[in-house]
């Protein structure tokens, strides 16, 4: 990252002469330009000159896999980068006019985002988007020359352009954070503490357990984060405000930011209000209006809306629509309208689960388990395909606590139906982050007995019943033995292994078991305990003698 100062005089200066050179090799509006360089100020720098040279700029991450670095600057059309050094590398033939003047309506910066179908999209932000951006920040958090910012974020996640632009154009301080800070909540409390920063940007999964701790006295005016949705709120008596907001990339950073009250204000936060010259429209299928208290897909109209994809024409088309009176971006995220005014976030609507039949929001279940005392944070996903599939929490647990399943599900089913209860309970030292800071859901590891939240202390069957069954399930799994509280899912357990187990406990004990009570009763103890129920209520019915004949029955099986 390197170390020292960079006064706005020798940027100025260094910047103006890379512009000169950009010019001189065909750099002007509209003519893209990669920047492939580490945290630094010469990756300040770059992007100022490019600016100033007419162009936009494109950050190229160089943790990426260079076969996406390659397909990027293609797919971009990147007419050169600037790498270490500020070497500018010649990639194309520039069609731009070398330093022609810049409006509010040319490009600014392109950033590439994970698409569905696996293939990086491009977003193409203007100057003027980003104006309405700079210009709120300042207003609303009172940006001047005395603050002193952080520069945290990922330089391919767009919170990196928040970072620097609105400090920068108000003469503040932009502080660098190296690697290892910026990815451990201790570190980052203490380093943004030492460099005494008055407002900061943290991803979600790192800022929940910084407002979650003690802190010393610090100059920190406003924590924001973002990024993913957040689930708690801060401990009460912090020396700072907490800060939610939201935003696509395709909206420019944010679209929506509120302040965060503390844990005496129950239910998951808001992402608060439509920003300056933003507006915020809930709508159905149909893409109307929903009512009060009603869900509905959010979209995005105003300033801040991109111009669309690159080289995209046909998915511009599809996500960025005029409706309503004017030009949206279709989120695919989806929220409420609160009473006051405020948004619910309730996650995105492609990361619904269907479960048994019941549609799951994972983020729902996620906000309850924060609340345990015990949690950190955690992360819930469907695990299995299928009839297989189930529900499994991944559970970071709060320093030197030692949350147990049983009491994490009966926690959760003081507030959640029991289809939403997850079966699988998973411990991880922290949760998998991508390079930006948020979750990634595809490093989340496959549940598994060494990954098991707690190892439950082996009770053998006892009942005849419990007995039987144990019996079937380790012949089933090939395993020596089962206990009372195992689980079959985690002694692997599967959809197919599961049809033959109902097979052997009709032939055994003359019970209908279904596979739902499979999913429901996953132990050797609650299949016991359906199956006795089962019995109890086929005895009831029958004369003595027809019980008889059945226990007797049921002896020479």
């Amino acid at each position: 990252m390197g170390s020292g100062r960079l006064r706005y005089a020798e940027l100025e200066a260094r910047a103006e002469a890379l512009a000169v050179r950009l010019r001189t090799l065909g750099v002007g509006p509209e003519v893209v330009v990669g920047i492939g360089i580490e945290r630094s100020f010469d990756y300040v720098i770059a992007a100022l000159a490019i600016w100033k040279a007419g162009g936009a700029y494109l950050p190229v991450d160089l943790e990426w896999p260079e076969d996406r670095r390659t397909f990027v600057l293609e797919d971009a059309r990147a007419a050169m980068i600037i790498s270490g050094g500020l070497a500018v590398e010649v990639l194309r033939e520039t069609s731009g006019v070398a330093g022609g003047s810049i409006t509010r309506e040319n490009l600014a910066y392109v950033i590439y985002t994970s698409g569905s179908t696996g293939r990086p999209k491009g977003v193409e932000v203007t100057h003027g988007n980003l104006l309405n951006l700079v210009f709120w920040h300042r207003r609303a958090f009172g940006i001047t020359a005395a603050d002193r910012a952080s520069h945290i974020a990922g330089l391919a996640f767009d919170a990196a352009v928040w970072e620097l632009w609105p400090y920068l154009s108000a003469g503040a301080c932009v502080t660098l954070a190296d690697e290892a800070t910026r990815t451990s909540p201790d570190l980052l409390r203490d380093w943004l503490t030492a460099e005494g920063v008055t407002i900061s940007f943290v991803p979600t999964a790192l800022a929940e357990p910084m407002f979650q701790s003690t802190w010393p006295t610090t100059t920190l005016r406003f924590l924001l984060t973002g990024a993913d949705t957040l689930h708690t709120h801060p401990v009460a008596g912090l020396p700072f405000q907490l800060i939610n907001n939201y935003g696509p990339t395709e909206c420019t950073v944010v679209a929506t930011s509120g302040v965060v009250k503390p844990t005496s204000i129950c239910g998951k936060p808001s992402i608060g209000s439509a920003i300056a010259n933003m507006r915020i429209h809930l709508l159905n299928e149909n893409r109307q209006p929903v009512g009060p208290g009603e869900t509905g897909e959010i979209y995005i109209g105003g300033t801040g809306v991109a111009r669309g994809y690159r080289n995209r024409p046909e998915l511009t088309a599809e996500r960025f629509l005029n409706i309503q009176g004017g030009r949206m971006y279709r989120t695919g995220d989806l929220g409420e309208l609160l009473p006051d005014g405020q948004i619910a976030f309730h996650g995105r609507a492609d990361h619904q689960e269907k479960i048994r039949g019941n549609r799951i929001e994972p983020d729902e279940i996620v906000s309850v388990l924060a609340r345990h005392p015990k949690v950190a944070t955690a992360a819930v996903a469907a695990v299995g395909v299928n009839c297989n599939k189930q529900l499994a929490a991944y559970i970071v647990p709060a320093p030197g606590m030692a949350p147990g399943s049983i009491e994490l599900r009966e926690f959760l089913s003081r507030e959640l139906p029991e289809y939403m209860i997850p079966s699988i309970f998973v411990k991880l030292g922290a949760l998998p982050l991508t390079s930006n800071g948020k979750l990634d859901r595809g490093a989340l590891p496959a549940p598994a007995a060494e990954n098991a939240l707690d190892t439950m202390a082996y009770r053998a069957p006892d009942s005849a019943v419990e007995i039987q069954m144990a019996s079937i399930l380790a012949e089933l799994l090939d395993v020596e033995r089962v206990g009372l509280d195992d689980n079959f899912f985690m002694l692997g357990g599967h959809s197919l292994l599961g049809t033959q187990l109902v097979l052997r406990a009709k032939e055994r004990f003359g019970v209908t078991l279904t596979l739902r009570d499979l999913f429901t009763a996953q132990t050797v103890g609650k299949l016991a305990d359906e199956i006795e129920r089962q019995l109890v209520e086929t005895l009831d019915a029958m004369s003595e003698e027809e019980a008889g004949r059945l226990l007797a029955q049921m002896e020479m099986r």
